[in-house]
C-alpha cells in the first residue's frame, strides 16, 4: 500500500489535482463495505498531513466499525455547486488503518486544530489506486494511477 507522499512522488502531476479536489470542499463522500459485503456510503472529512492521509469517526460510527472489520473503501471527491466541475472530479481506492499506537494518536492529535469532543476513531489512508475525470473541450480525461504503474490518460468522447 502508498502513502499520500509516495503517491506524489510516482505521479507529480495527477496527485496535486487529486489533494485539491479533496481540498476545495470540507466533505466528502466514503464508501465502505457493511458486514454482508454490501456497500454503505457515509459523508466524511479527509485531513492531509505529513505526506499522510486521514480519516477520524466519532466512536460507534457504522463506518468506523466497517473500517475496523475491512479497511477497504473509497473516497470520492465533493464536485460542489454547480454542473461544470472546475478541476474535475477525484476517486481514491484506499485501504484504512485504525491509528492504535499511542505515539501515532498523540502525533495525530497534535495536528488537530482542536481535541476531539469526545471518544474517536481515527485512520490512515493508504492508497490502491487515484483517478481524477475532467472535462477537456470536448470530451472527458479520465487520469488514473496504481501504486507502481504510472499514471495512464484515457480520452472518451
Amino acid at each position: 500500500m502508498t502513502t499520500w507522499q509516495e503517491f506524489e512522488q510516482q505521479a507529480p502531476d495527477l496527485a496535486p489535482r487529486v489533494r485539491a479536489r479533496f481540498t476545495a470542499h470540507k466533505h466528502h463522500v466514503l464508501a465502505t463495505l457493511k458486514r454482508d459485503g454490501s456497500p454503505r456510503v457515509s459523508g466524511t472529512e479527509v485531513d492531509f498531513r505529513g505526506g499522510e492521509l486521514f480519516l477520524g469517526s466519532m466512536s460507534g460510527a457504522v463506518k468506523a466499525a466497517d473500517l475496523r472489520r475491512d479497511g477497504r473503501c473509497a473516497l470520492h471527491s465533493n464536485p460542489g455547486p454547480g454542473t461544470d466541475m472546475p478541476g474535475g472530479d477525484a476517486k481514491l481506492s484506499l485501504v484504512a488503518v485504525e491509528l492504535t499506537d499511542p505515539a501515532e494518536i498523540a502525533a495525530y492529535e497534535a495536528g488537530l486544530p482542536e481535541p476531539p469532543p469526545g471518544p474517536y476513531h481515527a485512520f490512515r489512508l493508504e492508497l490502491t489506486g487515484a483517478a481524477l475525470t475532467e472535462v477537456v473541450g470536448d470530451h472527458l480525461e479520465i487520469s488514473s494511477w496504481r501504486p507502481g504503474g504510472g499514471v495512464r490518460v484515457v480520452e472518451r468522447r
